[in-house]
């Protein structure tokens, strides 16, 4: 059982892990094309936050961001594959902060093909969320193992 449940845990990182990798490897000067994407994004995003608050947002630096998605996601996954919980976390504060910025499918319209693909990968990251929150309430379950107290033999005759 301990074995699959690694295998689980290497797999299901191996998501974030890869992910990161590669976003470290477009990094460059310009911060890549997380950068670019994430830009355009990023603004309506602000736009609407900040007509929904009703006060300003500050600008924030997309590549700082993108290099703290970078952070998020590599060293949460790697901290997951051993069994982490802080992990775990990491890698739930990437999707919930990621996800409705990266998959804005409430921008478009439903019967535009944009649209589909972006509410299908939100809720994909969805699912990651709901198994991140599974296991770390697994893990809150799973009592430390604790020491076995030998019994004393009773001493015959």
């Amino acid at each position: 059982m301990g074995f699959f449940s690694f295998l689980g845990r290497v797999l299901f990182a191996s998501l974030f892990i890869l992910s990161a990798w590669q976003m470290f490897n477009e990094f460059g000067e310009n911060g890549g094309p997380a950068v670019t994407e994430l830009i355009p994004k990023l603004a309506i995003f602000k736009k609407h936050l900040s007509s929904l608050l009703g006060v300003g947002i500050p600008d924030i630096d997309p590549s700082h961001l993108v290099a703290g998605m970078i952070v998020l996601k590599g060293l949460g996954g790697f901290l997951f594959v051993f069994g982490s919980p802080f992990g775990a976390y990491l890698l739930l504060i990437y999707l919930a902060f990621s996800s409705p910025i990266l998959y804005d499918f409430y921008n478009y319209e439903q019967n535009e093909s944009k649209y589909i693909i972006l509410l299908n990968e939100f809720l994909q990251s969805v699912a990651l969320f709901g198994a991140l929150l599974f296991f770390t309430g697994m893990k809150n379950l799973i009592p430390r193992r604790q020491l076995k107290k030998k019994t004393p033999k009773a001493k015959v005759g």
